[in-house]
């Protein structure tokens, strides 16, 4: 069996922080992964490249045309069906080695609480502010770590949140702004690599956590891929 994990996860057991322990412990985490979008596309993909053992994917959408610039775990044969549906034979075909967890519902009040309990992260891909709140509060309330990601245009952020008693969204954003007041990706459209990048970087940073590396808290990194500028803003 080790042997095994080790043809297959090499080239990150040669990493020397982390190692075959470090190893374990991805394929002993449990993730949930909010949303199976732009962002969530990277964040499943490289998730279950890595070996996590179970990833738990909550979306209630299908796949449509517009999706598939950025989406890049749907293709054109799974327009129409549901995305957990294409996200699990996604995985399934990358690692099948990794549970994949579908979760066919909307994120909300009735239900948050008892979805987001059962897992070790949370990672929060949504597109709207109503549900970005709701996940941060729930994860402060439940002790959850929250890796947190958002796009627009050729713009992102990034941060960890409510990690071990840190800051989270609500220290930096205490109130959400109302979702029709906001432009978004359907109205103000996203370049598809962006999200490629933002995932990657959420993807990343739930890696670092699972193996017990450092991550910076208490900051927001702010991308800006049109002028290649990357800031992070300390709060």
């Amino acid at each position: 069996m080790q042997e095994d994990i080790f043809k297959r996860y090499s080239r990150q057991i040669f990493i020397e922080e982390i190692g075959l322990e470090g190893q374990k412990k991805i394929m002993a985490s449990k993730i949930l992964v909010i949303g199976a979008g732009g962002l969530g596309s990277p964040v499943i993909q490289y998730l279950a490249a890595a070996g996590v053992g179970i990833i738990g994917i909550a979306d209630f959408d299908q796949v449509e045309p517009h999706n598939l610039n950025r989406q890049i775990i749907h293709t054109e044969n799974e327009v129409g069906s549901l995305k957990i549906k294409s996200a699990e034979k996604f995985v399934n075909n990358l690692n099948h080695q990794v549970k994949v967890v579908g979760i066919e519902q909307k994120i909300d009040a009735s239900n948050a609480s008892e979805i987001l309990f059962q897992y070790d992260i949370i990672v929060d891909g949504s597109d709207n502010f109503s549900t970005r709140y709701l996940v941060n509060d729930t994860c402060v309330s439940l002790g959850k770590t929250l890796v947190y990601g958002s796009i627009l245009g050729f713009s992102g952020q990034v941060a960890v949140f409510n990690h071990q008693g840190s800051k989270n969204l609500r220290d930096i954003f205490p109130e959400p702004p109302f979702d029709e007041d906001m432009p978004d990706c359907d109205s103000l459209g996203v370049l598809g690599a962006l999200p490629g990048i933002v995932g990657s970087m959420m993807a990343l940073q739930t890696l670092k956590l699972i193996t017990d590396l450092p991550v910076h808290l208490n900051q927001l990194t702010l991308i800006d891929t049109l002028n290649w500028r990357f800031q992070s803003l300390e709060f």
